[in-house]
């Protein structure tokens, strides 16, 4: 039993850590145009999304299954790549929050598992390009990469266009109750934003159990299994991704929902919505998207409806470079931290 079941119970207890962390980081994605316009008060926002991240994680498993069974085999995953991954993911997360950059910790997690997965096949003989290259064009990493380009600029442009239409809706009436009507919808679209954000980002660490678990499974001499995502390990996830939006998100709420452009309710309640359907509809496709991206951008087309400079496109230039970063720099990580492990254990 001994040593195999411990570092299942670690891996489990580092992947709702990376649950935790990443509510933490993306608090900002549901709330931060909530915030901004002065609809809620922070702390009520928070409590908001954190209620809505966890209905959103019971909404399907399909995003679960495409980290847990489509990016590597299973005879190519043992704990310790399990773990490598989570250790590149929550420091790449961590290091952006710090610099108040709004990155992706679907992609961070993504990127450490197919470091942690290459490094480890290296360490087994094989060749270094063609495992690479197997991995790249794997079908969930082909399926996050399509995501990856597609989802911010189907936000962009759902942002834009939904802004333009509701700023012809209201042109006939008065400024004051546009802006009275639009506070309190923009409650519901940030509720809405919240269940997006937990439908997709919940199962990634949903995935990385059923992972790690089907990894011990084969340790032991077992079939890993179809990757079926069990109820302990829904609500677990739920819980700790729950927990993580409530404790944080100040830093990136910040740069999400000032830097780019000023907001009032009108446009907090277009970028809301417009992410949460591309989301939505992401999580339906079962591709592990970015809900910072996606709420980013669309905050961005927003901005663009009113005229392209009201944008601070400076600060979108910087998001762009965390978020070309964000797999390669999360996958070097990952690839040496296994390296290290591999030489301990």
């Amino acid at each position: 039993m001994g040593s195999e079941f411990v570092v299942l119970v670690i891996v489990v207890a580092m992947a709702l850590a990376f649950d935790y962390v990443n509510g933490f980081h993306d608090t900002a994605n549901a709330v931060a145009t909530v915030v901004s316009t002065g609809v809620l008060p922070p702390r009520t926002a928070v409590l908001l999304a954190a209620v809505c991240n966890f209905v959103g994680a019971f909404l399907g498993v399909g995003v679960a299954k495409t980290i847990g069974g489509d990016i590597a085999k299973a005879q190519d995953i043992t704990q310790i790549v399990v773990v490598a991954a989570l250790l590149g993911a929550i420091t790449w997360n961590l290091l952006t929050w710090y610099y108040a950059i709004p990155s992706s910790s679907s992609h961070a997690l993504i990127g450490g598992l197919v470091g942690s997965v290459w490094c480890h096949e290296i360490f087994r003989g094989d060749a270094a390009w063609p495992a690479l290259k197997e991995l790249l064009t794997s079908k969930g990493v082909v399926l996050t990469l399509k995501a990856l380009v597609l989802s911010p600029l189907v936000g962009l442009v759902g942002g834009l266009l939904l802004m333009v239409a509701l700023t012809w809706l209201v042109l006939p009436m008065a400024a004051r109750t546009v802006n009275k009507a639009f506070r309190t919808l923009q409650l519901g679209s940030a509720g809405f934003m919240a269940v997006a954000h937990g439908s997709n980002d919940a199962q990634k660490a949903m995935g990385i159990i059923t992972l790690a678990l089907a990894a011990y499974a084969s340790s032991k001499g077992d079939p890993p299994g179809d990757m079926h995502v069990q109820t302990w390990v829904i609500v677990s996830c739920a819980t700790a991704m729950a927990l993580g939006t409530a404790a944080g998100g100040g830093r990136i709420m910040k740069t999400m929902g000032h830097k780019i452009i000023k907001l009032r309710p009108i446009n907090g309640f277009a970028a809301e919505t417009a992410a949460a359907l591309v989301i939505l509809a992401a999580t339906e496709m079962k591709a592990p998207v970015s809900t910072t991206h996606v709420i980013s951008s669309s905050i961005m087309g927003v901005g663009a409806a009113r005229r392209v400079s009201a944008v601070k496109w400076g600060v979108a230039q910087n998001m762009l470079v965390a978020w070309v970063l964000t797999i390669p720099v999360s996958a070097a990580l990952a690839a040496v931290t296994y390296a290290v492990l591999r030489l301990v254990f």
